[in-house]
């Protein structure tokens, strides 16, 4: 069972997001992955207006619609408009078919401004998956740290929240939210770099490291690669490809009368 958590539309063939989906799940089969996550449109828009960010749900709600059997869904907010966000949240989980959050690049998370976003999403238990990344150079204005996130995953200790990229650094990042139980290393978007997956077992438990790709930005082969090739027991596997994020997922899914 394989479940991928982090997709994209753009990167991918296609002048619509029903050709762009399509061609998408010609490679997932190839793969073996049963079920994607989409986020996001296009183009990347690293702080878009309530505007621009309800345009690229709708191009993920139009891309879902036809293959509710193997795709969902989560909301792309920008945590600078708190209210819009809200009311987004409400549109596209609450009376839509979302089933997460996806924050990004546009505010920090450690800024206590944004916990509205967070309680609102915990209520629908809606799964969150924060972008977290170290660079060498300095992040974007806006770009969050593993330890931003373990800052605010501290202000909300019962929602789970998931460190998008393991913080690219992922040497720091595994440190730097191990002693957050309620966040997760996402360790998909980055070199298949040997070691990873396994320091992250050894950090933070098998039960707390969830596959996901990045596609169209990178392959489902490479990001396949960090985890069945690692030196862990298939029982770990089992849970990083699919396990883990099924469990996360299945309250809301239930909430919503979804079987799986």
């Amino acid at each position: 069972m394989i479940w991928d958590l982090h997709c994209h539309l753009s990167g991918v063939e296609g002048k619509t997001v029903d050709e762009r989906i399509a061609q998408l799940m010609v490679y997932a089969d190839r793969m073996g992955v049963e079920r994607l996550i989409f986020f996001m449109g296009w183009p990347f828009l690293t702080d878009p207006t309530p505007k621009q960010f309800r345009e690229q749900n709708d191009q993920v709600m139009q891309a879902i619609s036809h293959w509710h059997d193997r795709a969902f869904g989560f909301v792309y907010l920008n945590a600078k408009y708190v209210e819009e966000s809200l009311q987004e949240l409400d549109r596209c989980v609450k009376n839509g078919p979302m089933i997460g959050v996806k924050l990004w690049v546009a505010a920090r998370c450690n800024d206590p401004a944004i916990d509205p976003i967070i309680q609102r999403a915990g209520e629908l238990k809606a799964l969150i998956y924060q972008h977290t990344w170290f660079k060498t150079g300095g992040n974007l204005t806006g770009e969050s740290t593993p330890s931003d996130l373990a800052l605010m995953a501290a202000r909300h200790p019962e929602i789970p929240i998931v460190a998008g990229h393991t913080g690219g650094d992922w040497e720091l990042g595994l440190r730097a939210i191990q002693n957050s139980p309620n966040l997760y290393a996402g360790i998909g978007g980055s070199d298949p770099t040997a070691g990873m997956t396994e320091m992250a077992v050894r950090t933070l438990g098998a039960e707390r490291v969830i596959y996901g790709s990045d596609i169209g930005g990178r392959s489902f082969a490479s990001q396949l690669a960090k985890v069945q090739g690692a030196d862990i027991p298939e029982v770990s596997k089992r849970l990083i490809l699919g396990g883990n994020l099924k469990r996360l997922l299945t309250p809301i899914l239930n909430e919503k009368g979804i079987k799986v």
